[in-house]
C-alpha cells in the first residue's frame, strides 16, 4: 500500500518551487522529486491558498476540495518519492469537482513525464520593490 503524508514545514513548500510546475485553470501543481524522505512516506502532498482568493471560509473550502482530490488521485497517479503541492488559483473554488479531478489527472501525468510549464516571467508592476535605487529619472 502507498503511504501518503502531509507536508507541514514551510521549507518543504519552498523546496517544491524547485521542481516541475504544471498550471491548470483551477490550480498550479508543483512536483519536487528530490525532497520526500523515504522513511516518512512514499509520497507527500501539501495545499496552499493565498488570501487573494477570498476570505477564510472560501480558502478552507478550496483546501478541503484539493485535499480530497489529492487523496483520491495520488495512490494511482502520484510520483513515488516526490512532494506534490497544489496552489489554489482564482476561480478554482467555483470549478466543477469532476473538472478539477480531470485537470489533476492531466497535471500528474505531465509531471510524471517531466513536461512542466516554462518558468514564470519575473517583472511586471511589482518588479522594483524594496530599498534599492529605482530606475534613473
Amino acid at each position: 500500500m502507498t503511504r501518503i503524508a502531509t507536508i507541514r514545514k514551510r521549507a518543504d513548500f519552498v523546496a517544491a518551487n524547485r521542481g516541475i510546475r504544471v498550471a491548470r485553470p483551477g490550480f498550479v501543481l508543483l512536483v519536487n522529486r528530490e525532497s520526500a524522505p523515504a522513511d516518512e512516506a512514499d509520497m507527500r502532498f501539501g495545499v496552499t491558498v493565498t488570501k487573494k482568493i477570498g476570505n477564510a471560509v472560501v480558502r478552507n473550502r478550496m483546501k478541503r476540495r484539493f485535499r480530497a482530490l489529492l487523496r483520491e488521485a495520488l495512490p494511482q497517479a502520484g510520483i513515488v518519492g516526490a512532494d506534490h503541492v497544489m496552489i489554489g488559483r482564482e476561480g478554482g473554488v467555483e470549478r466543477d469537482f469532476a473538472a478539477l479531478r480531470d485537470e489533476l489527472a492531466v497535471a500528474l501525468s505531465r509531471a510524471a513525464e517531466g513536461k512542466g510549464d516554462p518558468p514564470r516571467k519575473r517583472g511586471g508592476p511589482r518588479a522594483h520593490h524594496g530599498r534599492g535605487k529605482g530606475p534613473a529619472k
